[in-house]
């Protein structure tokens, strides 16, 4: 599930009209409203499926932009936690003594750099 946050800014004198075609936009709620900008949360299956929904919104008559402002992928997030519960905890030639903490070149994964330098 992800779940993001807009802000729609509409044309002078289209707030209302712009809000309505909103209300109709699946996946999108409107939170508030304020002169020329909406502000909308999209809760959907997919990135592609959240990307989808804002290009649709773009081109809703009165709509002058639409930009997201804050995004959260559950799925990204599942898929991150599953990594750190399956891996193990270090890599064992970190506690080798013969290993001279000179030789090893940090990559940003000691996982993938073992080996490497030993």
């Amino acid at each position: 599930m992800n779940v993001s946050s807009a802000v729609v800014k509409v044309k002078e004198g289209q707030l209302e009209s712009v809000k309505l075609k909103l209300h109709e936009v699946e996946n999108c709620e409107v939170h508030i409203s304020e002169g020329q900008k909406i502000v909308i949360v999209i809760e959907a299956k997919s990135i592609d499926e959240e990307v989808a929904c804002i290009r649709k919104i773009e081109r809703l008559e009165g709509v002058l932009a639409a930009q997201v402002v804050y995004s959260y992928s559950e799925n990204e997030l599942e898929k991150e936690r599953e990594k750190i519960e399956f891996a193990s905890e270090q890599p064992q030639w970190l506690n080798d003594e013969s290993v001279k903490a000179e030789s090893i070149t940090y990559h940003g994964d000691l996982r993938k750099d073992k080996k490497k330098h030993i």
